[in-house]
């Protein structure tokens, strides 16, 4: 036993003399639990609908009215032709687009009988699916409020006749859903997973290189060689650059043939975005290897930073229905930017300048990111 205590004590000791492990032990699960526990939800809490009124009638502002009165649906535009509000679908202006066909009130009134269509975004199914359900329910209610209030109507227009009065009108629902027409799970989740896996190759393999060479004694050897440092971080991190590449093509080739993943729009735009999604996968590494003195570490900081990084991408959740704090936090995270041009490229045929902003927020998180990976190095290792 006191053998047992004594080993115990040093296990102990050595636990407490290394502060990131402390940090990493009690500190991140804190913050993990207070940010993800609001972040990572898969209620959808606002769909942005586009309204196609063609009908521009009392009973077709009633039914936007209860859409939007849900809180679940907010108008994000409207138009009365269908070409703007596909474009507004395309273009993630739009999660829906409700078409009032024109006559809807008059069919209604006159035949008991009326119909709207919904065309859904479809990239991610489960969302999708969970927004028709509510647009479905939604409907079905505000029929049940026209039956009440046009049964009076009718009764009192022939009282003398004894016409019969007609059933509850019925408000039939037409859906499509676009870019996914099967809500194949699948089709979702393929790109996202595929940008995991370039993420964990860009930033835990290049952390763990580089610590490498600080276990070993190495780095305080090339230190004071000609090779400077600049030259030292691009021989480390251009080959990991190339094998996460590569590791994206076998992905992409899996996806295809196995789960037959559609490849709607360029490869040669995937690839673009990927090596500018890599230079802040890798510097996020590189930032890490300066942080830390063994892989152990560097193992520790790498699985709680991408913990949060990962859960706050979209990838699992939608950013949407996160609250506002959580969407402002995602918004400046690379993996967030590159999964949704992943998506929409793949599956919607997206070209440059639709996914131009999802570009440009690449470019400059890479470079933030990147610049002062390497201004810290050079201060951590100086």
């Amino acid at each position: 036993m006191r053998t047992l205590r004594v080993l115990l004590r040093k296990e102990f000791l050595q636990i407490r003399r290394d502060p990131v492990i402390l940090r990493m032990l009690f500190v991140m699960p804190i913050i993990q639990l207070m940010i993800l526990a609001n972040a990572a939800t898969f209620e959808v809490k606002r769909s942005r609908v586009w309204v196609v009124d063609q009908d521009r009638s009392v009973m077709s502002r009633g039914l936007v009215e209860r859409l939007t009165g849900t809180g679940r649906f907010i108008v994000s535009g409207g138009s009365l032709t269908n070409d703007a509000a596909e474009h507004a679908l395309t273009g993630r202006d739009a999660d829906v687009i409700l078409t009032v066909p024109h006559g809807f009130e008059r069919d209604v009134r006159m035949t008991r009988h009326g119909v709207v269509r919904f065309a859904f975004n479809a990239e991610d199914g489960a969302q999708a699916g969970v927004a028709s359900s509510y647009a479905t329910e939604v409907v079905a209610r505000y029929a049940r409020e026209l039956s009440a209030s046009l049964r009076p109507s009718i009764e009192s227009a022939a009282p003398s006749r004894r016409t019969p009065v007609r059933g509850q009108p019925k408000l039939e629902v037409q859906r499509r859903f676009w870019y996914n027409a099967t809500l194949n799970y699948h089709f979702y989740m393929v790109p996202g997973i595929l940008v995991q896996l370039t993420t964990i190759v860009g930033t835990i393999m290049t952390a763990l290189n580089i610590v490498r060479e600080k276990e070993a004694g190495t780095l305080d050897s090339l230190n004071v060689t000609p090779i400077t440092r600049s030259e030292f971080i691009a021989a480390k991190l251009i080959p990991l650059w190339v094998i996460a590449l590569l590791q994206l093509t076998m992905g992409l080739a899996v996806g295809k043939l196995l789960f037959g993943i559609p490849i709607e729009g360029s490869l040669l735009l995937v690839y673009g975005a990927a090596a500018l999604y890599l230079v802040a996968a890798l510097g996020v590494g590189l930032w890490i290897s300066t942080l830390v003195e063994t892989q152990q570490q560097a193992l520790f900081v790498t699985f709680a930073l991408l913990m949060v990084y990962i859960l706050m991408s979209g990838l699992f959740t939608p950013i949407r229905s996160m609250p506002d704090w959580a969407q402002w936090i995602a918004s400046v995270n690379p993996l967030m930017h590159f999964i949704a041009l992943m998506r929409a490229v793949l599956l919607k045929g997206a070209t440059v300048m639709d996914v131009l902003p999802r570009l440009a927020a690449l470019a400059a998180t890479g470079a933030v990111i990147m610049t002062l990976a390497v201004r810290q190095y050079h201060k951590g290792s100086a």
